[in-house]
């Protein structure tokens, strides 16, 4: 069996955390971020990652309001996912991220990191915690939202 590599994005207007991570070892690692500019996501950095890492499917963080209801960046990281599917025509996973911001932000602000860089890392790390959940729930992979579903 091949390793299975897979990337994970945390969506935003402005900026989009990558992590990347093989199947057989179940670990995600941080990618860095992907620029949100005024036409969109900075689809040139995207394509990048993928003819690097050369991912069978791509995993994309859902925000939801806790409650399970959809927000307004529920919409944007569908149509994201959409585009994504789009363009390389691999499977796309979502995965519910309502309490990874939340996780993220407090390991941030407890590194003592400056300001300009916690924003990056904040991202950044919000993307492997998306990856990390695909990995460790099974369903997230046999049973997982494929493409166009929401739930």
């Amino acid at each position: 069996m091949s390793a299975q590599t897979y990337l994970g994005f945390d969506y935003g207007t402005k900026s989009i955390g990558v992590a990347v991570g093989r199947l057989p070892s179940a670990r995600a690692e941080g990618a860095g971020c992907v620029a949100g500019l005024k036409s969109g996501p900075d689809w040139d950095a995207i394509a990048r990652l993928v003819r690097l890492w050369q991912p069978q499917g791509l995993v994309v963080g859902l925000p939801r309001n806790m409650d399970g209801t959809d927000n307004a960046m529920t919409a944007l990281s569908l149509r994201f996912g959409r585009r994504l599917d789009g363009r390389y025509h691999l499977p796309v996973y979502w995965v519910d991220e309502r309490l990874t911001t939340v996780a993220v932000r407090e390991h941030v602000r407890d590194t003592g990191t400056r300001k300009t860089r916690r924003k990056a890392m904040l991202d950044t790390l919000a993307a492997v915690a998306i990856l990390q959940a695909f990995f460790d729930e099974p369903e997230c992979r046999a049973h997982g939202l494929q493409q166009g579903e929401t739930g």
